[in-house]
């Protein structure tokens, strides 16, 4: 099956869903599927107000549609909400299309920590957005839930996978900083609530790895942590392996792909009981989930490591691609607007 992707998060965005699309693209070729990405480094760009580092595209429905109709995809996945995400929906709609979405973000939730903006505001444009594809694709049964009581309907579940051989505990070094070590790994933005880490009066260390918006003034306001910037490859997997627990502050992501790797690196996670840690850590005993975050840091470092290996092995790209692709067939076989007719736009 050839699939293109339309997306407003690619490279050099470093994101859960950036590297969500690329590493189960890269697992579902094994598995037959090919892919073509439309993506923002087709288009002139400006910075998103607030968040220079993510560039917005300059873009319309023709242009994207072009693509579409050139590419001869069989099916079209739709997995952002941004200027392409909204071109390429155009597109579909106009030539009766079907496509697929995929809800990554919760986008409303977002928006509320930055600005005065309601989420009876955001949500309704969210689910007229989603539902009018053949199929939106979530991470977790909690995100589905929320999403199913707002008025989404078709959803799927999609989960996420890690690279074992990348991220494992043989990564191991000496951080030099004074343990126990507890590490955040993500973007340094506010939706993130790291501050609600950085506050924390914890033994040991604490070790920011990541980069964003609000990095600059969190390091002016908490001088004892240690913000060691931006990490990928070996390097990053290294950070990980080498911590004690990791935290994870935020209340607004739909999964976190960051708990995966921590648990593949042997690392016990601390966390509130919110969407995401709930749906990957929730009655495991790789973690611990309180609305306390400071005895959550503390019981998780009384976990074994080897109790997050275990948990770790439970998920792989593989299963993920394989899970994307099946998806993908049961929104034609049951939708009434899919022709099967895979490379025409019918």
């Amino acid at each position: 099956m050839h699939i293109l992707i339309a997306t407003d998060a690619w490279a050099p965005q470093v994101n859960g869903v950036v590297n969500s699309l690329k590493a189960m693209t890269s697992a579902a070729q094994h598995q037959g599927a090919r892919f073509t990405f439309i993506t923002p480094q087709h288009f002139h760009t400006l910075p998103m107000p607030t968040y220079p580092d993510i560039r917005l595209s300059l873009v319309t429905s023709r242009p994207i549609g072009v693509m579409i109709e050139k590419s001869g995809a069989e099916h079209i996945h739709i997995a952002t909400e941004g200027p392409i995400g909204l071109a390429a929906r155009a597109h579909c709609q106009k030539v009766k299309r079907p496509f697929t979405t995929s809800y990554h973000t919760r986008f409303p939730e977002y928006v509320a920590a930055r600005a005065p903006i309601p989420l009876s505001w955001t949500y309704p444009l969210m689910r007229r957005f989603h539902n009018s594809g053949i199929g939106t694709m979530v991470s977790t049964p909690s995100v589905e839930a929320d999403l199913a009581r707002r008025g989404f309907v078709n959803l799927m579940r999609w989960s996420r996978g890690v690279d074992h051989t990348l991220f494992n505990p043989s990564r191991r070094v000496d951080f030099g900083f004074k343990g126990p070590v507890f590490l955040y790994v993500g973007r340094v933005a506010v939706e993130k609530n790291i501050e609600a880490f950085l506050e924390l009066d914890l033994p040991g260390s604490k070790v920011v790895v990541g980069d964003g918006p609000a990095r600059k003034a969190l390091e002016h306001k908490y001088p004892d942590a240690h913000f060691l910037g931006m990490k990928s490859g070996e390097a990053l997997a290294q950070a990980y392996a080498s911590a004690d627990v990791f935290v994870f502050p935020s209340r607004t992501d739909t999964f976190g792909i960051v708990l995966l790797e921590a648990l593949a690196s042997g690392l016990p996670v601390a966390a509130y009981p919110v969407t995401g840690p709930l749906d990957v850590i929730g009655g495991t005993q790789a973690g611990c989930l309180d609305e306390n975050l400071h005895h959550a840091c503390m019981e998780a470092l009384r976990i074994p490591r080897e109790a997050a290996l275990a948990l770790a092995k439970t998920y792989s790209w593989d299963n993920s691609a394989r899970q994307f692709l099946q998806n993908v067939e049961n929104a034609h076989r049951t939708s009434r607007f899919s022709t099967m007719s895979y490379g025409s736009a019918a």
